[in-house]
């Protein structure tokens, strides 16, 4: 079964190409395609050993409200990015600090805190890098969604963006990225994921809104 691209509008289109967007949240100006499912986990956790929590995406959001809110709601949370930090705000809960978008920003972070304070990291079964050196739970896995499987690309002049290191694993099950393709990666660990000598442009801040935006820059190769 095919995916339907049809579009309200002329807004996810780029001159004469169509931007497509592989993500878990859809943006108005795209053809939005859903790369990921998500299962989630319920390992027992003991918050009260802990003065702070990790959280590098939504999905750790959404894994934690399958506990009891008083458990956890308390304890502030390093947040890898605005988005996160208005989320789980929006859920109750209360932020320490927050990164710029990617892993190393967090570690610095974590370094500026005494040792003595104990980190609970909640993350996916499968992470891009290694962790942060403190205790972690597996909240979530993810995997390929059958939106994507099942998503041919028939446009030899389009624009992709990429959301994750697995969305391009999983764009490229079924699809190549073609040599006129403009590509747009969310930030640097997601563009190693991109096929040897593949040309992009990376986002400037790790978010969906400024990948849509820098869609529409001229194309430097």
């Amino acid at each position: 079964m095919g995916v339907n691209t049809t579009t309200t509008g002329s807004q996810a289109q780029l001159g004469n190409q169509n931007i497509y967007l592989f993500s878990a949240t859809p943006h108005p100006d795209a053809i939005h395609i859903n790369s990921l499912d998500f299962d989630f986990f319920q390992p027992k956790i003991d918050f009260s050993q802990y003065d702070y929590l990790i959280l590098t995406s939504k999905k750790a959001v959404d894994a934690l409200l399958f506990y009891e809110k008083e458990e956890y709601i308390h304890i502030p949370a390093l947040c890898i990015s605005r988005f996160t930090q208005e989320y789980y705000e929006s859920k109750g809960g209360k932020v320490l600090e927050i990164g710029g978008g990617i892993g190393s920003d967090l570690k610095k972070i974590i370094g500026n805190y005494s040792k003595e304070k104990k980190w609970l990291y909640l993350r996916a079964k499968k992470i891009a890098g290694d962790g942060f050196g403190v205790d972690e739970v597996i909240l979530y896995e993810s995997r390929c969604s059958g939106e994507i499987l099942d998503f041919k690309l028939h446009e030899k002049a389009s624009t992709l963006i990429f959301t994750s290191p697995s969305s391009i694993q999983c764009f490229l099950t079924n699809n190549t990225i073609p040599k006129d393709a403009k590509v747009v990666v969310i930030g640097k660990t997601t563009a190693k994921y991109l096929p040897k000598d593949q040309t992009y442009l990376l986002a400037k801040t790790s978010s969906i809104e400024e990948c849509i935006k820098i869609s529409n820059e001229d194309f430097v190769a």
